[in-house]
């Protein structure tokens, strides 16, 4: 980080994926799914759960649900795959994941906004 890069510009660097361990992440994603042979929903909607299973933070939601979103899966499917789990993984633990899916969506919005006030 350059003397002149504030961590607000950072951050809105690193939620927008202009992050070297991010676009990694975003590979090591892309390789998983070739390798699973699974479809691409089905793909993200396991990922989901596994994130679920494992408590997983905000940024990892923010992270597969958004390349899940471009691959098709709707809102409607990660409900109903949250649903599908609880009896497996508690309804304790499904419900810290919706908190955390939040969070994710609460970190996208503060990015998009502080880099439209970038290019504003």
């Amino acid at each position: 980080m350059t003397a002149a890069t504030t961590p607000q510009e950072t951050l809105s660097r690193v939620a927008q994926g202009d992050a070297p361990v991010l676009e990694r992440l975003v590979t090591m994603n892309l390789d998983s799914l070739e390798a699973s042979e699974l479809d691409v929903r089905t793909y993200f909607l396991v990922r989901l759960a596994a994130l679920v299973a494992i408590d997983a933070p905000p940024v990892s939601y923010l992270i597969n649900l958004g390349l899940g979103a471009d691959a098709g899966v709707t809102l409607e499917e990660a409900q109903g795959a949250l649903i599908a789990i609880a009896p497996v993984v508690g309804s304790a633990r499904v419900a810290a994941a919706a908190g955390n899916i939040l969070r994710a969506f609460g970190i996208a919005v503060v990015a998009e906004e502080m880099a439209s006030a970038e290019q504003g």
